[in-house]
């Protein structure tokens, strides 16, 4: 954000009134910061449901009092059991986030600061799910940021000291966070205690305790009152109570006039200027509440979970006294009652760790907060193509894209391309994201915050009349890196043409290659780009139910593969060949033989496969599998969003012998289908519900289903566009893409149309198939043959 928030959202809980009191504080700070700017609330609980906040109110105090070991275990089991922590914030965090999700729509956010966990567990859930397009921070208010507070997708989250830093990146490694200092309203503040007490209508002098265990009052209070009187030189104890009116009854029926119990205080900036000791018990609001005014603290018998974890952090962090014991409370206040410089010098580091910097200049910061990435697992569709690559099969995709222009020498061109790349690979998630994989664990992805140019571009220079040949097999042929985000580009320049091919190549689980080409245009091209976010499916679920249990029965009735002589064992060897034809040609033969461009190319393929294959019997059929896009139509994404959004068709191409013209009907009558019999769905829904398993399981069914044994190639026929784009003054002419194999299998053709061409792009291993070159010739001739009929 470049101006001042216009609306923030705050995202809290009353659940007792530590996350609320750190609200405040930040709502001071933004209308100091930001005058004018609209600042609204919302309670994570009442949004969960009308019932929840009671009943998670009435579990938290049970917890503390009655079954302390149980809120332990949890609090423990958090901390020693990753899977545990993960399901149970993803758990909260979908329950959360789904029904935030209209109420912050509503709100119009332009930043949103959560102090509750479960309402940052929420906006973590959205931010995964492509939503919250604004800058999102948490605040943790207690001393130790237990998993439940820390999660990967927060831009930011403000912790209380260097200690609690190093807590929350053991507890999300993932997490961004920065030391804050006490997010209290401005009150509390050092104040004079003589005046303090003569409000409060307590004598000016003697050694004063304030025993405050937060709103809700519980916890080890009389036994810290009993443990304070015991103490030599202690000269009152002043215990808050809090909404515990029970509570304050007891020490009201107690014949001792050194107890001051109270009820509700609203004035506890006051009342906590009053104390030479603030004893708490949880580490959270009050303690911030008491360092901030400059006073000693001591953390007395913590309760169980985040409370003693809380209390353990700041007693290393040496702004509070830890006593486990009520001997141990008695002996530090005897002690500090006799020894006023000691202190002193924790009232001093009080001050110094509350004085640090000023909260207004932190809350303003977070207005203009970078977006972060943290660490996800793959979508099924993408980790399948992560699981699919074998030692001799890389799954990478890819596109040379062919540019005319004036003559530039290599190194102007490539600076070019690197200075866009510089400019603008930030701001496309395709490019800026590293591939994680573990063995026996599920691929992940973690974003990169700074895209070098040097590490994804190369470029060669081509003396006139040197074949590229070797280079683009060299290039292709070679995996992608993995160390970085994986993709690469190599820029072959004739400076004496003036002609370029600018080679490129991503793991294909980074996207499909309508993905792909997207990605390159918006990375090289002059503007405008389409736009690019994704449309929502709204078809019925009993309809999509119904199309995917007929295709799953097509699907397995289809039975596996025809035999054939370009599949079995593959090798490391590839060839590569591209053809351009003339678009307007190809849409004109294909209107003359009454049917769909898609099908004419394919038809093309399927001659071309009949004259490489060489004697055919009549009938004889190839199976190929043909991927789709989904980017378009309901249920689609658009372009430009990552991953591979396509359905696949299972296509028996008619290779035996027969005329061209029948070969094109044959084609278009399979094309149909698999459509009426609901292939593509069940397909994508299998794709989709493989996720569910184990990482091993899950990598073992997509090496079985893909391979030779159902299908002979792969073919795809990929939309483009036709207006032309140009880098500065270099017209980007053509596109031709580059498939992936699989395993097994010896051929993948793609083709694209762009501009006043149409690219084939064909690989083949040339220890299953011939060269690539030959499959390209048969291309020719099979356009050649179709374009005389039409004549």
């Amino acid at each position: 954000m470049t101006v001042q928030p216009r609306r923030v959202l705050l995202i809290s809980a009353t659940i007792g009134e530590g996350h609320n009191a750190t609200a405040r504080a930040v709502e001071e700070a933004a209308r100091r910061v930001w005058p004018g700017c609209e600042i609204a609330w919302l309670d994570a609980l009442r949004t969960m449901g009308r019932w929840v906040p009671a009943t998670f109110n009435w579990i938290y105090v049970t917890n503390v009092e009655s079954t302390p070991w149980l809120y332990d275990f949890f609090y423990e089991s958090l901390w020693r059991y990753r899977w545990f922590a993960n399901a149970s914030r993803r758990f909260v965090g979908a329950w959360s986030g789904r029904l935030l999700r209209r109420a912050i729509a509503e709100h119009a956010p332009d930043l949103i600061v959560s102090t509750y966990p479960l309402g940052t567990a929420g906006l973590d859930w959205l931010r995964r799910r492509g939503g919250l397009d604004m800058p999102v921070a948490a605040i943790v208010s207690d001393f130790s940021p237990h998993p439940f507070w820390v999660y990967p997708e927060v831009d930011l989250h403000y912790v209380m000291s260097e200690a609690s830093l190093r807590a929350m990146r053991r507890a999300e490694p993932d997490a961004v966070g920065a030391v804050c200092v006490p997010p209290v309203v401005s009150s509390f503040r050092p104040a004079d205690r003589a005046a303090a007490r003569r409000s409060f209508g307590l004598p000016e002098s003697g050694f004063t305790v304030l025993i405050s265990c937060g709103s809700l009052g519980f916890g080890s209070v009389e036994r810290a009152v009993d443990a304070a009187l015991l103490a030599e030189g202690v000269d009152r104890v002043v215990v808050a109570c809090g909404r515990n009116a029970a509570l304050r009854r007891r020490f009201a029926d107690r014949a001792d006039d050194r107890i001051v119990a109270l009820g509700w205080v609203v004035d506890m900036p006051g009342l906590t200027a009053t104390a030479d000791v603030v004893v708490t018990n949880a580490g959270g609001a009050t303690a911030l509440e008491a360092l901030a005014c400059g006073r000693a603290v001591v953390m007395f018998e913590p309760i169980a979970g985040h409370g003693r974890a809380n209390a353990e952090l700041m007693a290393d962090a040496e702004l509070a006294e830890l006593c486990l014991r009520e001997s141990d409370l008695t002996g530090t206040l005897r002690r500090w009652a006799a020894e006023p410089d000691e202190l002193a010098q924790r009232e001093h580091r009080a001050l110094k760790h509350s004085q640090a910097a000023e909260l207004t200049d932190q809350v303003a910061a977070l207005a203009h907060l970078p977006r972060h990435h943290g660490r996800r697992p793959l979508r099924p569709q993408d980790a399948f193509f992560v699981y699919a690559t074998t030692p001799v099969i890389s799954q990478h995709t890819g596109a040379v894209l062919h540019m005319e222009g004036p003559q530039r020498s290599t190194s102007d061109l490539c600076e070019a391309i690197g200075r866009r790349i510089s400019q603008r690979a930030a701001g496309l998630p395709m490019l800026t994201r590293r591939l994680i994989v573990r063995r026996g664990h599920r691929p992940q992805w973690i974003h990169s915050d700074a895209v070098d140019a040097g590490d994804h571009l190369r470029c060669r220079e081509l003396n006139g009349g040197q074949s590229a040949d070797p280079i683009i097999e060299e290039f292709f042929g070679t995996p992608v890196r993995t160390d970085l985000p994986p993709w690469e580009l190599l820029l072959l320049n004739d400076a004496g043409t003036g002609h370029a091919s600018l080679l490129a190549k991503m793991h294909h689980a980074l996207g499909d290659g309508v993905a792909v080409t997207s990605t390159l245009l918006r990375l090289l091209s002059d503007g405008p780009h389409p736009a690019t976010s994704p449309s929502r499916a709204d078809q019925p679920w009993y309809r999509r139910a119904r199309k995917v249990a007929r295709g799953l029965v097509s699907l397995t009735g289809a039975g596996p593969a025809p035999t054939s002589r370009l599949a079995g064992r593959s090798t490391p060897n590839r060839s590569y060949a591209e053809v351009e034809l003339p678009a307007a040609e190809v849409r004109a033969c294909a209107r003359a033989h009454g049917v769909s461009s898609t099908a004419f190319l394919l038809g093309m393929v399927a001659e071309a496969l009949h004259r490489t294959l060489g004697d055919t019997a009549p009938g004889q059929r190839f199976r190929v599998m043909v991927p789709r896009t989904a980017r378009t139509g309901r249920g689609g994404a658009g372009t430009g969003v990552p991953g591979n959004h396509t359905v696949s068709l299972s296509l028996d191409l008619p290779v035996g012998p027969m005329v061209p013209a029948r070969r094109l009907a044959e084609v278009t009558a399979g094309l149909a289908e698999p459509d009426r019999t609901g292939q593509p769905a069940a397909t994508s829904a299998v794709l989709a519900a493989l996720g569910v398993l184990p990482a091993p399981l899950h990598a073992w069914v997509v090496r079985q289903i893909y391979q030779r044994r159902f299908f002979n190639a792969v073919v795809s026929v990929m939309p483009g566009q036709r207006r032309p784009t140009h880098l500065g003054e270099t017209l980007i002419a053509g596109v031709v893409p580059v498939l992936s194999l699989a395993d097994g299998v010896g051929v993948a053709i793609g083709a694209v149309s762009w501009g006043e061409r149409i690219g084939f792009g064909i690989t083949t291993d040339t220890g299953l198939a011939p060269e690539a070159t030959e499959l390209a010739g048969h291309l020719r001739d099979a356009f050649d043959e179709l374009r005389g009929d039409r004549r």
